[in-house]
């Protein structure tokens, strides 16, 4: 199949995966920012820990087991957001549309990025991970709306 010869269907249900990315993205932008205004994050299981791995995974685990309700809901909506971008990205990757590839690429792996630097947040506290965190969320926002932009039939690309 040639690059423009994608099926209509394909590209509207790549639009609506797009456009769903976006809006979590969003709402997973503003519960961090209502995480990072109300809840302090005391010592845990899983705080400074010696390996960054196996003391994230107690620093999630410890979230969902004593967080606060935002902080949550935050966490929860990072692994539905990691699950929507890998299925977005293996089903434009099949389109072998490069433009359409490369902005999903470069979303899916700010929202991966992100995803480490809230880990890291949990585990040192530290607002450089916060800060990183909010723009490579924002960023990746921006590359999923190009991705629902370039996801219309045109000829250039």
């Amino acid at each position: 199949m040639a690059p423009n010869d994608t099926r209509p269907q394909e590209l509207s249900a790549i639009r609506r995966m797009a456009f769903t990315t976006v809006c979590l993205i969003l709402l997973q932008a503003g519960t961090g920012m209502a995480a990072n205004l109300y809840v302090n994050i005391p010592n845990h299981p899983g705080s400074d820990p010696t390996n960054y791995f196996s003391g994230s995974v107690r620093s999630i685990a410890w979230v969902l087991s004593n967080g606060a309700v935002v902080l949550v809901i935050h966490v929860v909506f990072g692994f539905i957001l990691a699950v929507l971008v890998v299925s977005t990205l293996l089903r434009i990757v099949k389109l072998k549309r490069p433009s359409l590839n490369a902005w999903t690429w470069v979303g899916a792996l700010m929202v991966i990025g992100a995803g480490f630097n809230g880990a890291s947040f949990l585990d040192f506290n530290n607002n450089t991970s916060s800060f990183i965190m909010a723009v490579l969320g924002f960023a990746s926002a921006m590359c999923y709306t190009v991705v629902l932009f370039l996801s219309y039939e045109h000829p250039y690309h």
